[in-house]
């Protein structure tokens, strides 16, 4: 019996991905079955009962969808970030969690440079701005999208300096990149601070009001990352305190209406998670995962696991 493979997307892949993930489905012989734009999370619940593996964007893979998912296997978040699966209820029913690192690195790091570009320039309010020329740009956590930060920025004629303790600065050193020896280092030299670590229990919170504090003055703050990772009181009281720091988000702050009342120019917020939202981050994704899926079914890779 062939291997149905689910893409439930209720924010859906761009067309042609759809139709490239189809036609790897036919020709390996694995049923293809698409459910776009539902309303409910029950609507996703339903659609797992029978499904061999599962693909999906933001979705929420909770535990409920979990207990419902009678022959899964394999669920791939296409995507970096995997947040949004319960990777514990997911392990505790022997289903392999994957995601698809660096299909939209580039995407993320080109969004982070235009709001770099926006902030810099006042959010193009008429007024003579700034240029990234000359500016160090920090970058926290050198993953894919820290490394292509790092690629661009040296076209800018920018300065760049990363924290990732999990690197080998010698790697940072070879793409041109200085590696500084502590998050407090990083903050407090650069003129753009790039985030880029992942929203787990250890990160969340953590670009607090101390470590904005120590930061220069005039200093941007980029969060392509995940809104969790900075504390939002933090934000608010070190805004309150300084005028010349401005934060951009690629995902808006609970407190987002607050923040702009009070600190107007200094902050912008997309209004939806954009960093992936392209054309081609969305086909690579989506291909990704789709092969990824066939790559476990076949030969028993797991590269791509993220739980255990």
């Amino acid at each position: 019996m062939a291997k149905r493979v689910l893409i439930a997307t209720a924010k859906p892949f761009a067309s042609q991905a759809v139709e490239e993930i189809k036609n790897i489905c036919e020709e390996k012989g694995y049923e293809f079955i698409l459910k776009e734009k539902y309303a409910e999370q029950s609507d996703l619940v339903n659609a797992v009962k029978d499904v061999d593996a599962l693909i999906v964007r933001s979705d929420k893979v909770t535990s409920e969808v979990i207990g419902n998912a009678d022959d899964l296997k394999v669920v791939v978040r296409a995507g970096a970030g995997y947040d949004n699966l319960d990777c514990e209820a997911a392990s505790q029913k022997g289903i392999i969690c994957m995601n698809t690192p660096g299909q939209n690195s580039n995407a993320v790091a080109e969004l982070a440079f235009g709001m770099m570009i926006y902030m810099a320039r006042g959010k193009f309010n008429g007024k003579s701005g700034t240029e990234l020329k000359g500016k160090t740009v920090g970058i926290h956590a050198y993953g894919n999208v820290g490394l292509n930060v790092a690629r661009i920025a040296k076209g800018f004629d920018m300065q760049v300096i990363a924290f990732d303790p999990y690197v080998d600065n010698a790697i940072m050193e070879a793409d041109g990149v200085k590696p500084v020896d502590s998050v407090e280092e990083l903050y407090s030299q650069s003129d753009y601070l790039s985030i880029h670590i992942p929203s787990i229990p250890a990160t969340q919170r953590f670009v607090n009001y101390k470590l904005i504090k120590q930061m220069k003055k005039g200093s941007v703050i980029i969060n392509t990352a995940r809104k969790e990772v900075v504390c939002e009181d933090g934000i608010m009281k070190i805004f309150a305190e300084r005028e010349d720091l401005k934060y951009a988000s690629d995902i808006a702050p609970i407190r987002a209406n607050e923040m702009i009342e009070k600190f107007e120019d200094r902050v912008f917020f997309t209004p939806k998670k954009m960093g992936a939202q392209t054309l081609k981050a969305n086909i690579n994704a989506g291909v990704a995962a789709i092969k990824q899926i066939i790559a476990y079914f076949e030969n028993g890779d797991t590269t791509f696991q993220v739980n255990k």
